[in-house]
């Protein structure tokens, strides 16, 4: 019995040891590739002709727009603000000289869809950023404090990702190749009190994506989550930028380095850094009354100072 337990508690530190490790090789190669050059344009572009990209009129979806336009594929933009979107397109055109076509649509509403799919039809789609999301409240509040979005919450951070996913996949499996895109957070890689409905609704997003990669890796497509942590976007009220709270322009700029890293990154070093730092704290602590007071009055105060919008 005492050898066989003996046995037990090697194999289990040998286990401790390898998840370490992998961590630790994940981590060295976000390094690596924060000092090289974005994707060529030639690999972003073998993945089809065209770019749909959810939520593109303001902050990460817009950069996405951007910077995949530059790269050379045609952007379809996504979002409810028509005005926002005809003015990116004319800029896109203007600017980088990508065809570009806008699709007005709702992602709190679920009967969007089929409009949709009738506007992507016949389009050669490679790349798919599923960004659009909503942030019930930007300070952290206790759930039956939160505006009641519960259901716009459910539209918008979850239905949004499946529906879409479907409507493109398909036609990427076909075709043996594509990427997809699907934007979490990083208060998605556990359980976040005081943003407990956010939180949950991005896990979910995490929990598909790496599934969905599983399924489909073999078959040419890349499916990637990203689980950024503080960027400045109109959803956070424009929060001052810092080493680790990233313009939207400066977020989407790196991630497109990590594509290749595996089916889920960060988007950037400082983030992956944070991440690493906070997978350090026990769950006693990080689900103590102390921090969550902590987050309810020191956290609050810095939004207030912090942010742009108020």
């Amino acid at each position: 019995m005492g050898e066989a337990l003996h046995q037990f508690f090697i194999w289990v530190g040998v286990l401790v040891c390898l998840v370490f490790l992998v961590k630790c090789v994940r981590f060295c190669k976000c390094i690596v590739l924060s000092f090289r050059k974005v994707q060529p344009s030639s690999f972003l572009q073998s993945m089809g002709q065209w770019a749909v990209i959810t939520g593109a009129g303001d902050g990460i979806g817009k950069a996405y727009s951007f910077e995949l336009a530059k790269h050379g594929l045609n952007v379809v933009l996504i979002s409810r603000t028509l005005g926002k979107l005809q003015a990116i397109a004319t800029e896109i055109e203007r600017t980088i000289g990508s065809r570009v076509k806008i699709i007005q649509a709702d992602f709190t509403k679920d009967d969007i869809y089929e409009y949709i799919k009738e506007k992507l039809n016949g389009l050669q789609i490679g790349i798919l950023v599923n960004n659009v999301g909503v942030l019930p409240n930007l300070f952290p509040s206790h759930f039956f404090s939160e505006p009641d979005e519960i259901q716009n919450v459910i539209h918008c951070n979850i239905t949004s990702v499946v529906k879409m996913t479907q409507l493109v996949l398909k036609h990427m499996e076909s075709r043996q190749k594509g990427l997809i895109l699907n934007i979490s957070s990083g208060i998605a890689l556990c359980p976040w009190p005081l943003y407990s409905l956010y939180s949950a609704s991005k896990a979910f997003v995490r929990m598909f994506s790496k599934a969905l990669q599983v399924e489909y890796k073999e078959k040419g497509i890349i499916i990637q989550v990203l689980t950024p942590y503080g960027v400045s976007t109109p959803m956070t009220k424009h929060v001052n930028t810092s080493i680790i709270t990233k313009s939207a322009e400066d977020f989407v700029k790196e991630s497109l380095k990590y594509i290749t890293v595996g089916d889920e990154t960060c988007g950037c070093l400082a983030h992956e850094i944070l991440a690493g730092l906070l997978s350090l704290i026990p769950s006693w602590a990080l689900y103590s009354r102390g921090l969550q007071r902590v987050l309810l009055t020191s956290y609050t105060n810095y939004l207030e100072q912090n942010i742009k919008v108020k």
